[in-house]
């Protein structure tokens, strides 16, 4: 990652930014700020604080920046309000979790920052900080709420387990997903012209070190330097190579085959591995792996749209700042 794209990424992986459904007008909207998220203002001033970081991030693209009062500018600005309306819920809920985020934690993930991105120099920090619109404290907020983030997600998912039934079960059920293909270790030359390739495939037969041969003639990069040695799976190379390749007896020199890619002079130096099913015990970890990692994107789904949900008739929006009427619900109103 580039580091001028360092700090943007932190702000980014808060959280997914959607549209949060519009309120009710049962609490009143101060004038300094955008939305109130169950008693908690969402200020008028850290909206703008992210637009001014957004603006300077398509300047650094050489994007222009919506003009105010354009239907662009305001999706940005839903989407910018919505972005702050759900970090607003996030705050709430982990106070419900009691995760919090120490000074010592938040610390050390600058100081991961500082040292992965900007060789542990702060000035360097300060300043990729002031281009993208940051202030120290602004920055160490958004980091602090990406922590949070983590955790709840931690927290949220701790409980999705995946049991050796459920890992033997999918597995009986996709055992298609396990299968392998039949292969073979092969070594080949390749050249642009039949002509070249004739008199490769007459010097080989003649006694010719094919593996010498390859190193001086053969166009192919991932192969020439091993003496043309490759290990193929039926079906991943072009069709006509894979045909030859797997009908040789093992030894045998083909002679040239034609390809999209040029000629090919062809010699199997194994016999072909035929296709088999891969054994549970022997994909068990990495199908335990795969559904423990839906496990949690289910449970972590799961809470978003409850959280999302549960905070509706919580919110309330100031004119002009709430999601579009499509996405709302159409009995709420704003308040201003």
């Amino acid at each position: 990652m580039k580091p001028t794209r360092v700090i943007l990424s932190v702000l980014v992986a808060l959280a997914v930014l959607v549209a949060a459904a519009c309120g009710s007008n049962d609490q009143s909207v101060p004038a300094d700020a955008v939305a109130v998220v169950d008693g908690a203002p969402v200020t008028k001033s850290t909206l703008e604080a992210l637009l001014v970081r957004a603006k300077k991030s398509y300047a650094a693209q050489k994007r222009a920046f919506p003009k105010a009062g354009t239907a662009e500018y305001q999706a940005l600005q839903t989407q910018a309000v919505a972005f702050l309306v759900q970090r607003a819920e996030y705050d709430k809920k982990a106070d419900e979790l009691k995760i919090t985020v120490t000074d010592k934690e938040l610390q050390a993930r600058v100081d991961e920052v500082k040292k992965q991105y900007f060789a542990g120099n702060q000035a360097k920090l300060d300043k990729q900080l002031k281009e993208q619109g940051y202030t120290t404290e602004s920055f160490q907020v958004d980091v602090r709420e990406q922590l949070l983030a983590q955790k709840i997600y931690d927290e949220v998912t701790k409980a999705a387990e995946v049991t050796d039934a459920q890992v033997t079960k999918y597995y009986n059920e996709n055992k298609s997903q396990y299968a392998v293909a039949e292969s073979r270790d092969v070594r080949h030359i390749l050249v642009k012209t039949k002509a070249e390739a004739d008199k490769i495939y007459v010097q080989i037969k003649a006694g010719g070190d094919f593996a010498a041969l390859a190193k001086k003639y053969s166009l192919d990069p991932g192969s020439k330097d091993s003496g043309g040695k490759l290990t193929i799976t039926r079906g991943q190379t072009v069709a006509p190579f894979d045909k030859e390749a797997f009908l040789l007896p093992t030894n045998q020199v083909s002679r040239p085959v034609k390809t999209q890619f040029g000629y090919h002079v062809i010699q199997p130096v194994s016999a072909v591995t035929p296709a088999k099913t891969s054994a549970l015990k022997d994909v068990k970890t990495q199908v335990k792996a795969q559904l423990q990692e839906k496990a949690k994107n289910d449970a972590i789904t799961k809470w978003t749209a409850d959280t999302k949900k549960a905070f509706e008739p919580k919110i309330a929006y100031a004119t002009g700042f709430a999601p579009p009427a499509a996405a709302t619900d159409t009995t709420a109103t704003t308040t201003g």
